[in-house]
């Protein structure tokens, strides 16, 4: 087994190359300024990444413009895109070793969790969306003799895929799978804390045959090259993972410039809902703490609010804590390190602030609560767990994106939904029971795009993910749905002699 003197050794023998991937090759930005990418286990400078503006997101623009023009990608045949696509999938899996080095030193994901999720299924996205490429046909209307009304779909053109920090190659992957494999030319611009991994992975792209300009990543910061890529006028659509407020802004930026298409997939403030009849609380405890802990809380859809009936709450908090024992913190590339470091200086602030708020408005802190590992100059947060939360705390309705459990009691059914839906949120929830018409039947009155039933997840390759209200708009990622978002629906109508 690969120890942490082994991943460092690894880690150290790393080329780190932080220059932008437009229309095929590397290259700086047009101002040859760069910013520092960091480390959040110690907070050092891992290497120096193009500082990428509008000037670099126009000649991306205009690469993938003439990429999709030519129809070297758009208009080739759908087996040849399905071959490239997995040849990416397997240069990708080759390389797994290196892209979780990459992630866990740059996002400070424990490298167990990247080598043995993040890597494996990015490659297994794109593979599963390059399967469906040939496999999907169009359709005839039932408009009867004489005519012939034909229903195609059609790549929508330039897609800008803007992505968020806490899964970077598996965003990646979702929103490149389904985009490339219909025709289109894409555009990414990475969060500004994690480029290295996105990078790698578009050399892999030219190794395995996309054509130049069909894939660019362009890394900078969301004020100028997202803005950028956000207001260009010859940008079809832009696919968005991240905060809901900063998804707001590329709706703004959609209807004041061409009315390009919008696809949101946002925050959430997710429910864990413990029904009375569940028997088996050792099951709950286990994929609570995942649900809630997993990724160090900087998930989408981590089950941050906890609702269990009075009479449970003392047992299932028992549990947990056994569970969390076996949780341990700390540098990110030991393989015995489940939580790593949060993101960066800022975000670590926010989450320990969120913390002291909570104590301030009157919530137990059952355990946790502080940073440790301070003297590292990384940013770590020790799980934590507050009992006593009532709905109306800023805890119960904030979504922290952190390592913090909020526990609420409820009195009865009706009203532990009612607590459950009391959020502008509406991405994920997870449900416990033992009786099949409790899950479908409370199931179906929680307002969230994903429910699951006994268990912590987002379902499969298979299954759409997005949210209701404001964690989600104008699409879904995974699954065949995401296919039809990245195309036009056009209508050819023949009046037959």
């Amino acid at each position: 087994m690969t120890t942490l003197d082994d991943w460092k050794k690894k880690a150290d023998a790393l080329s780190l190359d932080g220059r932008a991937f437009i229309a095929g090759k590397r290259c700086p930005a047009a101002s040859n300024e760069t910013f520092a990418t960091l480390n959040p286990s110690n907070g050092k400078v891992l290497a120096d990444v193009a500082r990428c503006d509008a000037k670099d997101i126009d000649r991306a623009v205009v690469a993938a413009r003439a990429a999709f023009d030519s129809g070297v990608w758009s208009k080739g045949a759908p087996s040849h895109r399905k071959a490239v696509l997995l040849k990416l999938a397997q240069l990708i899996e080759d390389h797994t070793d290196e892209l979780a080095m990459l992630e866990a030193l740059e996002a400070g994901k424990p490298i167990s969790e990247c080598l043995g999720l993040d890597i494996p299924e990015s490659a297994a996205c794109i593979r599963w969306h390059a399967e469906v490429t040939d496999k999907r046909y169009d359709a005839l209307s039932p408009s009867g003799p004489g005519v012939v009304g034909m229903i195609t779909r059609e790549p929508i053109g330039v897609v800008g895929a803007v992505l968020p920090w806490n899964f970077p190659a598996l965003m990646l992957a979702w929103k490149i799978g389904p985009a490339l494999s219909v025709g289109n030319s894409v555009i990414v611009k990475p969060a500004e804390q994690t480029s290295l991994a996105t990078l790698r992975i578009a050399d892999f792209a030219l190794e395995a045959g996309v054509p130049a300009g069909v894939f660019s990543v362009v890394t900078g910061f969301g004020e100028t090259a997202g803005h950028a890529l956000g207001v260009h006028a010859d940008v079809d659509l832009i696919a968005f993972t991240g905060s809901t407020e900063t998804g707001k802004r590329f709706l703004r930026y959609s209807a004041d410039t061409n009315l390009k298409r919008v696809i949101l997939e946002c925050g959430g403030k997710n429910p864990q809902l413990v029904l009375p009849d569940v028997a088996d609380l050792d099951a709950v405890a286990e994929q609570a703490v995942a649900a809630a802990f997993w990724n160090m809380g900087e998930n989408c859809s981590a089950g941050s609010r906890l609702l269990v009936p009075t009479g449970m709450k003392a047992a299932l908090l028992e549990k947990i804590e056994a569970v969390l024992q076996g949780w341990k913190t700390g540098q990110p590339l030991d393989p015995e390190v489940k939580l790593g470091a949060l993101i960066e200086q800022t975000h670590y602030e926010k989450v320990l602030g969120h913390i002291e708020k909570a104590k301030q408005e009157g919530a137990r802190l059952v355990r946790g609560g502080h940073a440790v590992f301070v003297e590292s100059g990384g940013w770590y947060v020790e799980p934590t767990i507050f009992d006593n939360v009532t709905p109306g705390m800023s805890l119960a309705s904030e979504e922290i994106f952190g390592p913090v459990l909020c526990v609420i009691e409820y009195r009865d059914i009706d009203e532990a939904v009612e607590i459950a839906n009391d959020t502008c949120y509406g991405l994920a929830a997870s449900l416990w029971t033992d009786n099949v018409n409790h899950a479908h039947k409370i199931a179906a009155r929680i307002r969230a795009g994903t429910v699951t039933v006994n268990c912590f997840g987002e379902g499969d390759l298979a299954t759409p993910f997005g949210g209701f209200k404001q964690s989600g708009f104008g699409g879904r990622d995974k699954s065949v749905y995401a296919h039809d978002q990245y195309c036009e629906l056009k209508t050819t109508w023949l009046k037959l002699a």
